[in-house]
């Protein structure tokens, strides 16, 4: 057994934290809209994004540009959390995380041979090739993962991490020889929430929010399967149904993230721990609170990685990493 479900989830315990998390999410994101190279009152965005009756630099830098900004931050940074918690029970590993199948290294991989076909660093062809690479690294290690129709989480882990060095390789590969034609897609490799539209916005969220309520659904059997699959299916879960539903939606909702954003590193790995640590391992409110934490969080560093340096960008997958290192080292620390 990896981790134990000990907290008992009320309705009123569930409510109320994730009442606070949401009032905390919103909070976070008017704040977030107020601030970057030029900063706005909270009147001024109310009036350019909700009333409508604000100056038109302030409509279009609120409502054009960090407004779509700012929701798929919380939609990539909720998805990639959910992904995270979902992973590491379908694979009995807290040290397990979205990108731990190559679901990544094949998104990027397509990124990039997008760039060097010259097909364009555009807001659609990249994030097509780029979802492609991934369902092709999701169908081929579900395809390695099982054994005689059954999925086997060692063989799953291991099949991902084959898949996720050949994709890497294969970048590698790409870059040195086409150095000059990847150069533009080192800042999306290295996770960019810089192209954010509402094109992308709607590529993403309806599919990762719908996917994200399908796990919701699904927690009381991924409590059963912290216990292990023998106790799960003893006590009634159907454990090869959720073991393929839970992978598929999972690198569903990471690969979309990856096409958009690139590679937004310690998200997934870092938010379920946190909210196992505040929360309990009850996945009926680790799951839900993982999608709103990891909202938070992503929200946060990119308002960080606007502003830091502004009007300089940092690649907000730098600012999750420097940030998720510490914390990381801290949680295993503290678990040893």
């Amino acid at each position: 057994m990896i981790f134990r479900v000990h907290a008992r989830v009320t309705p009123e315990r569930a409510v109320a934290t994730l009442s606070l998390l949401l009032g905390a999410l919103i909070l976070i994101g008017i704040t977030s809209l107020s601030f970057g190279t030029v900063t706005y009152s909270i009147r001024e965005v109310w009036n350019s994004i909700v009333a409508g009756n604000g100056e038109e630099s302030a409509v279009v830098i609120l409502r054009g540009i960090r407004l779509p900004r700012v929701l798929l931050a919380m939609v990539i940074g909720a998805g990639l959390s959910v992904a995270g918690a979902t992973f590491q029970a379908l694979l009995r590993n807290v040290l397990a995380e979205p990108y731990i199948l190559g679901i990544s290294s094949g998104g990027a991989a397509g990124a990039v041979l997008a760039v060097v076909l010259n097909l364009g660093f555009s807001n659609f062809t990249v994030p097509l090739f780029s979802l492609v690479g991934s369902g092709l690294v999701m169908i081929l290690v579900y395809a390695l993962g099982n054994r005689r129709g059954f999925m086997d989480p060692n063989a799953l882990l291991l099949s991902g991490v084959m898949a996720g060095a050949f994709f890497n390789a294969i970048i590698l590969l790409l870059v040195a020889l086409f150095n000059q034609e990847t150069r533009t897609a080192y800042l999306w490799l290295l996770g960019n929430l810089g192209s954010a539209d509402y094109p992308a916005l709607l590529l993403v969220s309806t599919p990762v929010i719908i996917a994200c309520i399908i796990l919701f659904f699904n927690a009381k059997a991924l409590n059963l399967m912290a216990m292990g699959e023998e106790t799960a299916a003893f006590l009634g879960a159907e454990v090869d149904t959720l073991k393929r539903r839970s992978y598929f939606l999972a690198s569903l909702i990471t690969g979309l993230a990856v096409s958009v954003s690139g590679i937004i590193g310690f998200v997934g790995l870092i938010i379920p721990h946190l909210c196992r640590l505040l929360f309990g391992a009850d996945h009926r409110l680790l799951l839900p609170a993982s999608f709103l934490v990891g909202a938070i969080f992503l929200v946060l560093c990119d308002l960080v990685s606007r502003v830091a340096i502004a009007p300089t960008e940092i690649p907000v997958g730098a600012i999750t990493a420097v940030v998720g290192v510490p914390v990381f080292v801290y949680l295993l620390k503290r678990r040893g």
